[in-house]
């Protein structure tokens, strides 16, 4: 393993650790860590696999430390994990794309559509999955407007995480030669 390797990876389980911190709901850094490692690892198979593995890390934690109360046993995956993990996967391939020159502007753009993906397939799981909301094209409607509330905290959060995972690798880079892209 490089340097290079060590450090991105280090930086995206700090931000899925930091959900243990006391935050908003949804003030989390679920999409910036896929962004940052689909930007910033060489191998694309680890833009995927870090990401969903430090989220899957933190979700252990919390699930079977701060919510053990409401589980019977231990927690490997809470009802509907796959609709989340779906979309950290759908945001590492927008971040391929997008991100394939890093920029403020990139981050930016990345960061929004990290949001919308996030809210638009994890609700999209919430409405197939929850009876309060009928199986319906308004019931749909219902479920996502239902979720806008939470929307705003989900864009603070992967512009503020954004912001600092990006920031500190480039920050870094200008301080560690080692750390450049190959």
């Amino acid at each position: 393993m490089n340097k290079r390797f060590i450090v991105i990876t280090g930086l995206i389980l700090a931000a899925a650790i930091s959900r243990l911190i006391p935050h908003p709901y949804n003030f989390a850094p679920i999409g910036a860590m896929s962004l940052f490692g689909a930007a910033y690892f060489s191998d694309k198979k680890f833009s995927f696999i870090m990401p969903l593995l430090a989220m899957f890390i933190s979700d252990l934690l919390i699930n079977n430390i701060l919510y053990a109360s409401y589980y019977n046993s231990f927690v490997f995956f809470t009802p509907g994990f796959y609709w989340v993990y779906g979309a950290l996967a759908l945001i590492v391939v927008a971040g391929i794309f997008i991100l394939k020159k890093v920029s403020a502007t990139r981050v930016i753009a990345g960061s929004l559509a990290a949001s919308i993906l996030f809210f638009l397939v994890t609700n999209l799981g919430v409405w197939l999955a929850d009876p309060l909301y009928p199986p319906t094209f308004q019931g749909l409607m219902l479920c996502y407007e239902m979720a806008i509330p939470f929307f705003d905290n989900t864009v603070l959060g992967d512009m503020v995480y954004s912001g600092v995972l990006f920031g500190a690798f480039e920050f870094v880079k200008t301080q560690v030669p080692e750390l450049q892209k190959v």
